[in-house]
């Protein structure tokens, strides 16, 4: 499956966190924890320059402990300050403020020395669609849509959001980039939603969600769904298999695979699956996808 999906609209999204960049002093970047590698966007790293970076691994609640400690270890090791965090439920967040203070503490020094005592560090919340950044941001605030107020050199009208503990935040949108090279990562990106279903071929990604799942958390569907699986089988099978264990049934008997592909979908990206990461680290090549 070829996914490619680019709104016009991104474009003037990154021409305007392009612009906004010089109001900040420090790029948080949100992940998705269950896909690290395929939920960054390649163009930030050049949107972002030499802006210090705070690595987020979001929706740790829905992603493989282990994997997820190994990721933040790793985005260490690259140089940048990683938290893991479940901003549904606010594990984690109490220690984004701090961490983000820590990472400029040279920089909050320089302030103190130039009598800038107590001025907020801010940050740009980056992004792709749907890694939870509107929940984080959200739960730091404490209340929804916080505004800090007008402050000098920060364009009118921009929404800078009080996070407390002297942190400020320039909320994004969610940005894709232009073509995903590599399929999985286009893949990995739909599974979880980034990329709306309106332009997917549905079924299709749901035969290799089963799949992937089969082959690296097998006992997931037979958990779930009560299927009798095959190693190496293929995800129409496994789809079919699902949904007539759910009583998906059309006329003349045959499984419901359209339904069926919709739940289980659903069911990957609410949780209810089970807590599942796609792409292990993997120092040589960036992460290993599938």
């Amino acid at each position: 499956m070829d996914i490619q999906w680019y709104p016009g609209h991104m474009t003037k999204t990154r021409r305007q966190m392009q612009a906004d960049l010089k109001l900040v002093d420090l790029v948080i970047e949100v992940l998705d924890a269950r896909i690290p590698q395929s939920s960054r966007n390649p163009d930030i790293d050049g949107l972002a320059g030499e802006k210090p970076r705070l690595v987020i691994l979001n929706r740790a609640d829905q992603a493989d402990p282990e994997l997820t400690r190994q990721w933040a270890s790793r985005f260490k090791g690259q140089g940048h300050a990683a938290v893991v965090v479940d901003a549904k439920s606010g594990r984690g967040v109490g220690a984004l403020s701090q961490t983000a203070r820590q990472v400029l503490r040279g920089q909050i020094e320089k302030w103190r020395e130039k009598g800038q005592v107590g001025r907020p560090v801010r940050a740009m919340v980056v992004g792709v669609p749907n890694v939870g950044k509107s929940t984080l941001i959200n739960r730091m605030a404490g209340r929804k849509s916080a505004r800090a107020e007008d402050r000098p050199g920060v364009t009118r009208g921009k929404q800078w959001i009080n996070a407390g503990a002297g942190l400020e935040l320039l909320d994004t949108p969610g940005i894709l980039w232009p073509r995903f090279e590599d399929p999985v990562t286009g893949l990995h990106l739909a599974f979880t939603g980034a990329v709306k279903d309106e332009v997917l071929d549905t079924e299709g990604l749901a035969c290799g969600l089963a799949e992937l799942l089969n082959r690296r958390y097998p006992d997931a569907l037979t958990r779930r769904y009560g299927i009798e699986r095959e190693p190496e089988e293929p995800g129409y099978a496994l789809l079919e298999k699902c949904a007539r264990r759910r009583g998906f049934l059309v006329s003349g008997g045959e499984a419901d695979t359209g339904r069926m592909a919709r739940i289980l979908l659903d069911e990957y990206r609410s949780g209810k699956l089970g807590a599942f990461t796609l792409e292990t680290p993997d120092l040589e090549n960036g992460g290993q996808n599938g």
